[in-house]
């Protein structure tokens, strides 16, 4: 069984498939969750493995990262900030801000970017899923900082913009994650 975030739901299952056609016999089970459930879920070992984008570091674990997962900011195709070029932290900050909750990665990860440039955003909203986020956005209520992945179907349909910010993209990383104690069965292995 594996945990993933919301977010890894944009190409897991692919990664999964892959998988299963490479290796017919296993069986794979899927749990997708917030940051907060996959924690809980590691801390009582619920599953052979765990995807997140910032591993926790006190708990005991070992962490491969695998994949980059870089966030960008987006924003309505018509925003006054979008086709400008190195727009500047504090500026972004002067625009309203659509936020993931408190906890997530993400807003862990932006939080961080704000504070290391000495700005706080106007947070307008807080959601709990990208696909809200992506709506608000879209509905010109804001603007946001998401993981890239998530939003590359409506930047490629034109409905969402990546800001030129400088200091973004934030490059992280996706980590395969699982107790230091743990013996891997041969299909976490695998």
């Amino acid at each position: 069984s594996v945990s993933i975030l919301t977010t890894a739901k944009y190409f897991v299952p692919m990664l999964l498939g892959q998988l299963s056609t490479q290796h017919p016999g296993i069986e794979v089970s899927l749990f997708v969750g917030n940051r907060k459930a996959i924690l809980d879920r590691l801390t009582h070992n619920k599953d052979d493995l765990y995807i997140l984008g910032q591993p926790p570091e006190n708990l005991g674990i070992i962490s491969i990262p695998f994949a980059p997962n870089p966030l960008v900011a987006i924003a309505h195709p018509q925003h006054p900030l979008a086709g400008k070029k190195k727009i500047s932290p504090k500026r972004l900050a002067e625009e309203p801000f659509i936020a993931r909750e408190p906890g997530s990665g993400t807003r862990l990860s932006c939080d961080v970017f704000f504070k290391r440039h000495h700005v706080m955003p106007q947070v307008r909203m807080e959601l709990g899923s990208n696909e809200a986020i992506k709506q608000t956005v879209a509905g010109r209520l804001g603007i946001s900082i998401v993981a890239k992945i998530t939003a590359e179907a409506e930047i490629s349909r034109g409905t969402l913009v990546i800001l030129d910010v400088k200091g973004l993209p934030l490059l992280r990383q996706w980590h395969l994650v699982y107790p230091e104690h743990k013996v891997l069965a041969p299909a976490a292995q695998a």
